[in-house]
């Protein structure tokens, strides 16, 4: 039995410890309150947070849910938090060491330069930009436009220029885009974009690559993705940039994803998101690329989940060269601080979900690569002249790859007119890795990796055909291959311009219900057939028209209650 003053010493010693370990934990925890208050600092000030940790679980790719990932070395996760963002990390008590922004750890004078623009080795301000911007246009109008395609959340312009030879057509020709600096503070890509304007305008009918390239594609180009970050702290300057737009968010996790949904990071489209959203519908981008900083590596799909893109061997070979040129101009410790390849598929790194280059490659059927040009967010602009040299050659090779593979124009068979058609290669696409061919032109694009291919063709209303043992032998091999689609009903109108009646020859595909209805160009229906009953092949159908008014008309054929033809017709 103890005694009664032992146990008051037990107790006393059991309390002392407790005490100990209290004060203990309490004077570990004051450096990390430190690093709180300071992260609080910041996101009061700049509505974001940059820090590192230490992270050794395999499974790295859950915090990208909560934070943006910017960078993995080794163990070591560098981040970007808004302050919704930062909160959902705190729960994971993780220690972190708070950074000085990229962007504040240069000075202002090593950013800005007094002479005259030209050199690119300096970063303009925000007005000098939309400055530059209208200057190339103003030099050189036959070869390029500008188009503002919405405004920032502060209303700055988002702003592409253009270049083609026939500036003011749609022509039978692949699309291509350059945009840069979805992050603000990643900047490099910005000065290297409207370097490369200057390039592809001044050397156009000197230089035979680049004339090449203008006379055959074109090529939209959008130096500054998201300006509001980029001027943070006012248009005079690129210093004290942040990664995230004005509503503090990160504009390369805000598209719709592939496998996260329409908002994977649980915010509304930020109007940037919008713009080029709608932009991009608009158009029938082939390829494209958007540069980044803070690392220097070539990302391709996908990023969102662990399996690979069907064109996977095209993407790694576009990639090499890209990296392996670039290598060769600035040194062969360029590209390689991520891996000594360059280049890296993007959840084998680390995961993205809402990122614009998965939204290309699914959602719009093209291929994107995002391009990490420099582990510098910022370089001094001193330096930028050599982040150009180690580049443009590679930038130049890259645009160049959407005139290698299978092309051709998909026609209607009958009337010659355009299709927007799907183009499949039968045993090799897979999630959304299929391309459309261009509505106005009915042109295709089809870059692929060397092989024989069986490929099929088809459209709503027309007959599906298929090419098999297309052989593309190299990586700069052309396969030309224009492909006529038969509908479903073949028409003849007979005469067209008509007077007295309408005589419409066709072929049904099989028994079923025929229907045809006439409007005039008000939209006032004239004349419906109702549905009869017919039995498949050529059939004559004859609209007596004598009573019609002069003008224009349009007839619908729908055959067993779906539309198959609509075609304008005239009477004089």
């Amino acid at each position: 039995m103890v005694a009664p003053t032992q146990k008051l010493l037990k107790i006393h010693s059991i309390i002392c410890l407790i005490i100990a370990i209290e004060i203990f934990f309490c004077l570990s925890a004051f450096p990390q309150n430190n690093q709180l208050i300071t992260a609080n600092d910041y996101l009061n000030a700049r509505g974001e947070v940059y820090f590192r940790f230490n992270y050794d679980s395999p499974d790295k790719n859950l915090l990208s849910k909560t934070i943006s990932i910017d960078r993995i070395i080794g163990d070591t996760i560098y981040a970007y938090a808004n302050a919704k963002g930062f909160n959902s990390f705190l729960l994971l008590r993780i220690k972190f060491e708070v950074l000085i922004p990229p962007s504040l750890q240069i000075s202002d004078e090593k950013l800005k330069r007094t002479k005259s623009s030209g050199l690119w080795d300096y970063y303009p301000s925000y007005d000098q930009y939309l400055s530059i911007m209208d200057s190339f246009v103003i030099k050189y109008p036959s070869i390029c436009k500008l188009s503002e395609i919405g405004t920032t959340v502060a209303g700055r312009k988002l702003l592409y220029l253009k270049i083609s030879d026939n500036v003011a057509q749609k022509e039978a020709e692949p699309e291509f885009m350059f945009t840069s600096s979805m992050h603000g503070d990643e900047v490099t890509g910005y000065i290297l974009l409207l370097h490369l304007i200057d390039y592809l305008l001044s050397n156009y009918e000197k230089d035979s690559m680049v004339t090449n390239l203008v006379n055959n594609i074109e090529i939209w180009i959008n130096p500054l993705a998201n300006p509001d970050g980029t001027y943070k702290s006012g248009n005079n300057s690129v210093a004290g940039a942040t990664r995230f737009n004005a509503n503090n968010i990160d504009l390369n996790r805000n598209y719709p994803d592939p496998q996260a949904g329409q908002h994977p990071d649980g915010e509304a489209w930020q109007p940037e998101t919008s713009a080029s959203m709608g932009f991009m519908q608009l158009h029938n981008f082939v390829f494209s690329a958007n540069y980044h900083g803070g690392s220097e590596v070539l990302n391709y799909p996908w990023d969102t989940w662990p399996r690979l893109h069907a064109d996977n061997d095209w993407f790694v070979s576009v990639a090499k060269q890209y990296a392996d040129t670039a290598k060769k101009f600035g040194g062969s410790n360029y590209f390689s601080d991520v891996n000594a390849d360059g280049y890296t598929d993007g959840y084998a790194w680390y995961t993205v979900q809402g990122g614009r280059q998965d939204y290309m490659t699914y959602f719009m059927n093209g291929r994107e690569i995002t391009i990490e040009v420099s582990e510098t967010k910022t370089p001094a602009g001193s330096d930028l002249p050599e982040y150009w040299n180690y580049n443009y050659k590679s930038m130049l090779h890259y645009i160049g790859q959407c005139l290698y593979g299978i092309r051709g124009i998909i026609t209607d068979s009958v009337t010659g007119s355009p299709i927007k058609a799907k183009i499949e290669v039968l045993n090799h696409d897979a999630d959304n890795s299929f391309i459309y061919s261009s509505a106005a032109n009915g042109d295709y694009h089809r870059m692929i990796y060397p092989g024989g291919y069986d490929l099929k063709f088809s459209a709503p209303g027309y007959s599906d055909r298929t090419f098999n043992g297309i052989v593309v032998e190299s990586s700069t091999s052309i396969y030309n291959l224009n492909v006529k689609l038969s509908p479903f009903i073949n028409s003849n109108y007979i005469p067209n311009p008509f007077s007295e009646q309408i005589v419409i020859n066709q072929t049904l595909p099989a028994d079923g219900y025929l229907n045809i209805t006439i409007y005039d160009i008000s939209g006032k229906e004239v004349y419906q057939s109702g549905d009869e009953f017919l039995l498949a092949g050529p059939i004559t159908y004859t609209v007596p028209a004598a009573n019609f008014d002069k003008g224009i008309y349009l007839c619908k054929i729908i055959f067993n209650g779906s539309l198959q033809k609509a075609v304008k017709l005239v009477k004089l």
